[in-house]
């Protein structure tokens, strides 16, 4: 009895148990169902919208526009928040890829966006031995997660349409293009946006030049980029590096050696920060920036959905003329002069040399009054005013009052304490410069320094400002005279005391220019030796005998688009013009007469690598070829004998006391070099035009108000202001032979009629001149 009454208990647990085993499974079955339906309904959109098929396809990534180098180089990039180039899964590192593997998903091949064992590991743990989040669910996360929720329902609600998203990825793209678009997408800080930009900030390299370490670094930076900032947590950056390179060696990526050799290494970061204000070619990059915006306002370069380019979001790539390696021997050489010059302006404008220093010839009322122009020039000035709404008054004294502010010095950036106003009479000290480089066939400009330092000197004295020529002007003059005239390099004319009577040409009262001098000697001088020399007076014959007219339209044919009156002053270069102009100018006398207006972008193309824009060359016949080789021997004359010749190596003996002057000398050229120096009145403006066959260069050196200068021509003139930056320049350029600049003469016309080499005798039948001392030249052919 005892027995049936035990079993009848044992029969009763074992029901109870299957009893609960049953309901085990049918609650494990509705879990199961009902994660299948949350995932349906997610999958449906109940819990908010998923991305379309188009949308997977092509997931909307803001990316920067990308200013690239003739040479292949990244000069620069336009964005607003988002420094992000993307680069294609061949162009990383094999080691790069690995990292991210060992360290991010080390069953990334294996599964289809969700990893199960992962997912399981972190349920059971509690996530204390790793997370369960694949590459591809941190590629959705990134794409299209605007925001992480800190409310628990919603965040659950937010992994799911992750994991769905994970797995449509898996399904559109290769697990190769999946792990690009996770590099691609990830902010590293410090502006780099993506594994390229963070590339270049961190160690100034392309991905696919990163060793292994770097490798490690920024793959270690995904856990969290702020906290793992290289420039601000060294100690915390060099730990997760290492974690990283344990798990290269856990999974057989690299072996036990080469992590202790890897793990020993410090981070070594190289950093190149990106932003408008920073980097190479700023000046270039911002005019680059105004005329890209004028180009995406034009209705036929509009996108094909009607709306305009985004030049800050669209991806674009700008292909440019500038040569990274020319650009940066251009910024060296003004970096090397302009420090040295600025430090001798210092020493000359101590108060105690000069109680009006920066300024000379000034009344403290006209300093004031330019004090007054600047400061309602200013950007702060009109912030005042505009946006904020502040009377005259509150303006002139927020200027007085001293806040603290980084100025510039040529020692690097320093933190002070002083007024708007103070800074103002600061920068005024700071001599200015523009320069530009250019190829004349083919009018690609190759370098572009608009000034000294673009963060504290916007200004680019390349194409906004204008300022007188000076002496480069008189090419101009000859080549006009040459062409009307017929006349020779060797034909000469005295130098006398020459008058222009009033009224003959415009000009209101006699114009009767001196020599720089104050002199005339009376002595017949050649063409060649006049222009060497920059006399005036026989300037002045030309210019009576031609006419101020003729000149201007000559030099309008050459590119030149500032006001210009004919009047006969215009010989000496009253005239304002840009060194963008110049150059353009100049550039017809050694391309053969024919102007090519100056090019700085060969082609714009989409993020695709659809071609959007491509320059066409805007050429004119202006001078024959004759006249054009003739004036460029005029122009020979002034580095070989005259004003440009220290940039030749036997220029001065005393080389000592030249060096204190001329930056760079001796620079030996020997190669044939046409050029032409220029000083304006009171050494205001300091000018060289350089040229050899196939690179034009000009050089302007100056204050930002003519009233700073120089007191005297020895440092103010532009022999000593801007030629010694072109010389530092083209010694630069021909110690690189990539860059194959020319050192051959200039190429010769076939059907030469002029006499140009003034060692040969004159052919009497064309050569001949008879002068009349009071009416200028007269031609007897």
């Amino acid at each position: 009895m005892a027995k049936k009454a035990t079993n009848k208990k044992t029969k009763k647990n074992d029901q109870g148990f299957k009893k609960y085993i049953l309901w085990f499974w049918r609650i494990f079955a509705a879990g199961i169902l009902f994660v299948v339906l949350i995932f349906l309904l997610a999958s449906w959109g109940v819990f908010g919208k998923l991305p379309s098929f188009e949308i997977l396809e092509n997931p909307q990534t803001n990316l920067a526009s990308e200013v690239i180098s003739a040479d292949g180089k990244t000069l620069g990039k336009y964005y607003l928040n988002d420094n992000r180039t993307p680069v294609n899964f061949e162009e990383l590192p094999k080691h790069l890829v690995n990292a991210l593997v060992a360290t991010e998903d080390e069953r990334y091949y294996d599964h289809s966006g969700i990893d199960a064992w992962g997912t399981l590991r972190a349920a059971v743990f509690l996530g204390t031995r790793g997370g369960a989040s694949t590459i591809s669910q941190q590629l959705a996360k990134q794409l299209f997660t605007e925001q992480v929720s800190s409310n628990i329902l919603e965040r659950i609600i937010q992994k799911i349409k992750e994991w769905i998203i994970a797995v449509r990825l898996e399904r559109q793209y290769t697990k190769q293009e999946i792990i690009a678009m996770y590099f691609n997408i990830y902010d590293f800080g410090n502006n780099a946006d993506g594994i390229r930009s963070a590339a270049r900030i961190y160690f100034g390299k392309e991905p696919g030049e990163l060793d292994v370490e770097e490798s490690a670094m920024l793959v270690g930076m995904f856990k969290n980029s702020s906290l793992y900032n290289p420039r601000r947590n060294e100690k915390g950056v060099t730990n997760r590096r290492n974690v990283v390179l344990n798990q290269m060696y856990k999974n057989d990526f690299i072996d036990e050696t080469a992590l202790d050799t890897l793990k020993a290494l410090p981070l070594d970061i190289d950093y190149h920060p990106e932003s408008h204000r920073e980097g190479i070619a700023t000046y270039f990059r911002m005019y680059l920036r105004d005329w890209l915006k004028d180009w995406a306002s034009d209705p036929e370069n509009y996108r094909p959905d009607g709306e305009k380019y985004n030049i800050y979001l669209d991806g674009l790539k700008i292909f440019t003329t500038i040569d990274s390696r020319m650009q940066a021997y251009a910024e060296q050489a003004v970096q090397e002069h302009m420090k040295r010059l600025q430090a001798e302006f210092f020493v000359q404008n101590t108060d105690k040399r000069n109680p009006t220093a920066p300024f000379l010839d000034l009344t403290p009322e006209q300093i004031q009054r330019t004090y007054d122009h600047s400061m309602k020039q200013s950007e702060r000035w009109r912030h005042m005013r505009d946006d904020l709404g502040k009377s005259t008054e509150e303006i002139m004294a927020s200027f007085k009052e001293k806040i603290p502010m980084e100025v510039f010095t040529w020692k690097g950036e320093k933190d002070t304490v002083m007024s708007p106003l103070d800074s103002i009479k600061y920068y005024k000290y700071f001599l200015r410069t523009g320069m530009m480089s250019m190829d004349p066939q083919s009018g690609h400009v190759k370098a572009w320094v608009g000034g000294i330092n673009y963060k504290h000197f916007q200004y680019d004295q390349v194409k906004q400002g204008r300022r007188q020529a000076g002496s480069t002007f008189k090419p101009f003059v000859y080549a006009t005279a040459i062409d009307q005239l017929h006349l020779s390099p060797c034909d000469e004319l005295p130098d006398i005391y020459t008058c222009i009577e009033a009224n003959k040409y415009g000009n209101i009262e006699p114009w009767c220019p001196k020599n720089s001098d104050g002199k005339y000697s009376g002595d017949m001088y050649t063409l060649k030796y006049a222009l060497a020399n920059s006399v005036n007076t026989i300037t002045a014959r030309l210019m009576d005998k031609v006419g101020p007219q003729p000149v201007v339209s000559l030099i309008k044919r050459m590119g030149v688009e500032a006001p210009i009156l004919p009047v006969p002053s215009i010989a000496l270069g009253t005239p304002d013009i840009s060194v963008y102009e110049m150059v353009g100018a100049f550039g017809t006398f050694a391309n053969q007469g024919v102007y090519v207006k100056p090019v700085m972008i060969t082609r714009i193309e989409d993020k695709n690598g659809t071609v959007l824009y491509e320059s066409v060359p805007e050429t004119r016949d202006v001078l024959s070829k004759e006249v054009a080789y003739t004036t460029v021997k005029l122009m020979e004359g002034v580095t070989e004998s005259g004003s440009g010749a220290r940039l030749r190596g036997s220029w001065a003996k005393n080389q000592t006391m030249y060096k204190e002057i001329i930056t760079g000398y001796p620079y030996e050229f020997t190669n044939p070099i046409a050029g032409k120096t220029g000083t304006t009145q009171n050494q205001s403006d300091g000018w060289f035009m350089g040229m050899v066959p196939n690179l034009v260069t000009g050089v302007w050196v100056g204050g930002e108000d003519r009233a700073t200068h120089f007191a005297g021509i020895r440092y103010g003139q532009g022999a000593s202001m801007a030629l010694p930056i072109w010389g530092l320049y083209m010694k630069k350029c021909y110690a690189d032979e990539d860059l194959d600049v020319s050192k051959d003469d200039f190429e010769r016309p076939e059907d030469l009629s002029i006499r140009v080499d003034c060692s040969q005798p004159a052919e009497e039948s064309k050569d001949s001149l008879k002068i009349d001392y009071n009416e200028g030249v007269d031609i007897d052919f």
